[in-house]
């Protein structure tokens, strides 16, 4: 390695006009300003006229924009996407088998819950960052829980043709990183979850839970052996507790959030709604798909382009300068590409997750515009060769 001339080539002219690419909280809708949320209810309870008002208008949105049909049910739950899957998992679980896809780190924590929390004997079908498990081994007769899009390894279930459209089990899916980009198969969903701060850009702290008449009846059919804390609570008297999805919400959102989602879901409907949203996600996605594959140093982490996410996209560098280093060298190396982009003002929070391989991870959601990637990827080029530069020689 050491007789390999580095050459750092110069700074781009061109950056991105806005640069961020985190992966939640996500990009604000273009055109966003914060004179957008001058009707924020504030200063009054959620409770009232008007509080409830906006609260239902944001399910009604929701259902609009996400195609949800009219028998399922939405509510805001606490707790991000986080809360609404655990809200589900903790109301519908306990009486079937229960099967888990477990693909990235979000789906490892809900085997957790699952199995250490609960303690149901369930039956995990794992796959390492970059691939999915084996499909054909879902079981119609289980209770099965999945991630539809793995925000930290950037793989997606290409469709929801593994699911049986007899299955006599519940599927209880975390959408949030799939929600307004994918196309979710409601025929085979009964619970699906997802927050506002992912594909719309919203603010955190507050999850969505849309439950199918299924789940319903599992949640009057079924109570559950373990303790249930108030925020979890969908039932009443073993009866769904049915103002939770007509905007009386457990506990007490920010209507200055519920005004910053109600913008972004006007903002997806007057640009074409979710067909648009797809289109502008895959188009991003396309974007560095085409830069990739011109770049010999670089990877997706999901090499099967038929399960590749079109929002959290997952990359990693195969470069043998680096893929020599040992594994906590080239962790430090994509932190310091990270970090040369953050400098300057190019990219925001790249690094690849925590507890995934090292990488970067660059949202391409719809709020994302793909001028701006097209603007990032010789920032890319140049973040990497002034790493590389770096490198002592062999």
């Amino acid at each position: 390695m050491g007789d390999i001339a580095v050459i750092t080539p110069p700074k781009p002219a061109m950056r991105p006009a806005r640069p961020e690419f985190s992966s939640g909280p996500c990009a604000k809708r273009p055109g966003w300003a914060p004179e957008n949320l001058q009707n924020a209810v504030l200063g009054r309870s959620h409770r009232s006229k008007l509080g409830k008002a906006r609260l239902k208008e944001a399910i009604e949105r929701t259902r609009d924009v996400l195609q949800v049909p009219d028998e399922f049910l939405i509510g805001i739950v606490p707790g991000s996407d986080t809360g609404a899957m655990e809200m589900a998992l903790w109301s519908l679980l306990g009486a079937r088998p229960v099967q888990l896809l477990a693909f990235e780190s979000f789906g490892k924590d809900w085997v957790t819950d699952v199995t250490k929390q609960l303690k149901i004997e369930a039956e995990v079908l794992d796959a390492p960052y970059g691939q999915l498990p084996d499909l054909a081994r879902v079981r119609k007769d289980a209770d099965l829980v999945f991630t539809w899009n793995g925000t930290t390894s950037g793989v997606r279930v290409p469709d929801a043709a593994f699911i049986a459209a007899d299955r006599e089990g519940l599927v209880i899916c975390d959408a949030t990183s799939a929600a307004f980009a994918q196309d979710l198969d409601w025929s085979k969903l009964d619970a699906a979850t997802f927050s506002w701060q992912k594909a719309l850009g919203g603010e955190a702290g507050h999850g969505m839970l849309i439950l199918g008449p299924r789940a319903v009846e599992r949640l009057e059919s079924h109570a559950p052996p373990w303790p249930m804390p108030k925020l979890f609570r969908l039932t009443k008297a073993g009866k769904l507790n049915a103002e939770i999805f007509e905007g009386s919400t457990i506990n007490t959102p920010s209507m200055l959030c519920v005004e910053d989602y109600l913008d972004a879901l006007r903002w997806a409907a007057s640009i074409g709604g979710l067909a648009e949203l797809r289109r502008r996600a895959d188009a991003n996605l396309g974007v560095l798909e085409a830069w990739a594959q011109a770049t010999p140093w670089i990877s997706f982490l999901a090499e099967d382009p038929s399960i590749r996410s079109n929002t959290s996209v997952c990359l990693k560098v195969i470069d043998p300068r680096v893929t020599a280093l040992p594994e906590e060298a080239q962790a430090d190396f994509a932190k310091k590409l990270a970090a040369a982009l953050e400098k300057e003002d190019v990219a925001y929070d790249v690094a690849g997750y925590r507890d995934a391989p090292p990488g970067l991870r660059i949202w391409c959601g719809a709020t994302v515009d793909a001028s701006d990637l097209e603007a990032l990827t010789p920032w890319l080029d140049w973040a990497f060769h002034a790493t590389a530069a770096e490198l002592a020689p062999a």
